[in-house]
């Protein structure tokens, strides 16, 4: 299983991609809000989304799975 996870702590704001998308590495695929700050979580790894594990106003901790993929 390939999974996208977030890199620090903070608030979902936003969810660039939806189920099916096509994943490159380098890819912005949700914005976090921590510290005031909004900040992009970029894809490491190439795939189909799958699932999406976390919604708008949900609060991720550093290395939290953001998204499955196939």
């Amino acid at each position: 299983m390939k999974q996208i996870s977030s890199h620090m702590a903070g608030v979902v704001i936003d969810i660039l991609v939806s189920l099916g998308d096509n994943i490159s590495s380098g890819m912005e695929i949700a914005i976090l809000e921590s510290m005031k700050m909004q900040l992009p979580i970029e894809a490491e790894i190439e795939g189909i989304v799958k699932e999406i594990k976390v919604s708008k106003g949900d609060f991720v901790n550093e290395g939290e799975p953001v998204l499955i993929l196939e």
